[in-house]
């Protein structure tokens, strides 16, 4: 029988509490009512959504719109069927079921049975005929995607869906769903290395004044997270990580989502309990993709906090979770990170080197593990064995490359350059691994970690830090953890390496600003080595 994740009884006590709605919003009272399931109501938040359906779908269109808005993909897509089932002439369902299909337009794309299922429905529309030049334009937009879509990247595919949308935003300048949609699409349109976030706050614009507009609007409310989740950005997008989960705590991304901004400014007990809320929604959904998402940003969290024992329980109950028959990015990507996060954040080298990589269909998720492993051996004084892992990522940039997948490319060249770094330094040769570190620091600052993980598997530049300490640099060391903390704010790992550098190069002010920050943050965590040494620096001063 397989297992799936439990939490310890009296933290999942207190989030069914917290999960509690205050009203339900559901188009069939008996399937979701307190009193005849004994679940709490279900809250998705409000979406009006003017449509030529008959009426008596309508409650139900609503619904689905509001699944759709918090990416709640396989319920959304079961109710817009419904919809379909119950009025056969309800030509935007699907439109509704096609966009489903996509799945998150941040990841990576449907699979090519999704592709063939949202054409069909696209296909669908088209006979139905549309009522209104609205619905019809719907229908067309979403059919963008879909072209040539073997042929073309998702993110060709997403720039000419946004396109489309753009123009019905334009058509219907008045239609409030029109204008949040094309925000949508325009974020996720943002290029991870244009660092003025152009098309991302012009996207924010737009989404700020729907939500003033209408404050328990899932969509308005959850874009606007995704349109803030950049370092320079990020404290923009507090209020509506705050506003989204109660907009609708019934659905598990929307639980999970502010995390992804208090993982931007460092606010780890925010982000410990949005993603323990979020595991237990999804666990109890039986979505494996959102538990999975939530229990990698949960246990980074954790382990900022030095909470390592609740960080090995995520390890050992990850493996456990049921899997997906086709796993999508979320799911893959934490399977692979969880185990090397936790070897790694803690500087366990010799454990980090004996990960074993996972079956999985994309690459880059692959590159982790091998990251993970030439690290963790170059660092335990095994060069030949980081080696062999360094060629297999070289590999893995090549066929990157070849399937015109740049970001990602780009993301594992970072990784072999700098396990080849702490290779040369292994070997004795530390002013070239200097250079082949910074270069590696260097190149992973010209774009921005992807939404699918909290951050790096270990930044570079970070990384960059260690190794000019250990090699009696503190001061230089100092600048590169500073650096670091710009991007990546309270990160246990930089916090204590700046407090270290700073004490190593006797500025002894910086070295009590560091270590203090460090034991407010993570004090009450558990005995790590570093958190003793910061007590017995601040004690002697």
């Amino acid at each position: 029988m397989t297992k799936r994740i439990t939490l310890a009884a009296p933290l999942l006590a207190l989030l069914l509490a917290a999960t509690t709605a205050v009203r339900a919003h559901s188009p069939d009272e008996s399937d979701h009512s307190h009193g005849k399931t004994g679940k709490p109501p279900e809250q998705l938040g409000r979406v009006s959504f003017d449509n030529s359906c008959a009426p008596a779908v309508q409650a139900r269109f609503e619904r689905a719109m509001a699944l759709l808005h918090s990416f709640w993909w396989r319920e959304g897509e079961q109710a817009f069927r419904e919809v379909l089932e119950r009025d056969p002439n309800c030509a935007i369902a699907t439109w509704g079921i096609a966009t489903i299909l996509i799945g998150n337009p941040f990841a990576g794309g449907p699979n090519p049975a999704q592709v063939q299922q949202a054409k069909e429905a696209i296909e669908r529309g088209r006979a139905i005929g549309a009522k209104t030049e609205r619905e019809r334009m719907f229908v067309e937009a979403v059919a963008q995607y879909f072209g040539g879509a073997t042929e073309r990247t998702h993110g060709a595919r997403i720039r000419s869906l946004s396109d489309a949308f753009e123009n019905v935003a334009k058509r219907f300048s008045d239609d409030d769903e029109a204008q949040i949609f094309s925000a949508l699409y325009l974020t996720v349109t943002q290029d991870l290395t244009e660092k003025t976030f152009a098309s991302a706050l012009k996207a924010a614009a737009v989404l700020e004044a729907q939500s003033r507009k209408y404050p328990d609007h899932p969509g308005a409310a959850h874009y606007l997270i995704h349109s803030y989740d950049y370092p320079p950005i990020a404290d923009k997008g507090l209020q509506a990580a705050r506003r989204y989960t109660d907009i609708a705590p019934s659905a598990p991304h929307a639980l999970h989502m502010p995390s992804h901004i208090f993982t931007r400014v460092g606010a780890w007990q925010d982000s410990v309990a949005s993603n323990l809320r979020s595991a237990n929604v999804a666990k109890a959904a039986g979505d494996f993709d959102d538990q999975l998402h939530a229990m990698d940003y949960l246990e980074y969290a954790y382990l900022q906090l030095a909470q390592d024992t609740a960080a090995r329980r995520v390890v050992a109950e990850a493996p456990d979770v049921d899997k997906s028959a086709n796993p999508a990015l979320g799911e893959a990507y934490a399977r692979a990170a969880i185990p090397a996060r936790y070897a790694m954040e803690r500087g366990a080298w010799k454990e980090a080197a004996q990960l074993q990589p996972q079956p999985t269909r994309f690459a880059f998720i692959k590159a982790g593990t091998h990251y993970a492993r030439a690290l963790g051996a170059a660092r335990s004084g095994d060069a030949a064995a980081a080696e062999r892992d360094v060629q297999e990522l070289a590999h893995i940039v090549d066929t990157l490359k070849a399937a015109r997948n740049a970001y990602w490319a780009t993301e594992v060249e970072v990784q072999r350059l700098g396990a080849s770094a702490w290779i040369a330094f292994a070997r004795g040769n530390r002013e070239a691994a200097i250079d082949l570190m910074r270069a590696a620091a260097d190149l992973e600052d010209t774009s921005e970690k992807h939404g699918v993980s909290p951050g790096r598997l270990v930044p570079a530049r970070e990384l960059l830090g260690d190794m000019l300490l250990e090699s009696g640099k503190p001061a230089e060391a100092l600048a590169q953890f500073e650096r670091s903390q710009v991007r990546d704010p309270n990160r246990f790992r930089s916090l204590y390496g700046a407090g270290q550098a700073a004490a190593q190069s006797g500025n002894r002010d910086a070295a009590h600003h560091y270590f203090k920050r460090l034991l407010d943050m993570a004090g009450s965590g558990e005995r790590r080595p570093e958190l003793e040494n910061a007590r017995q620096s601040l004690a002697s001063k």
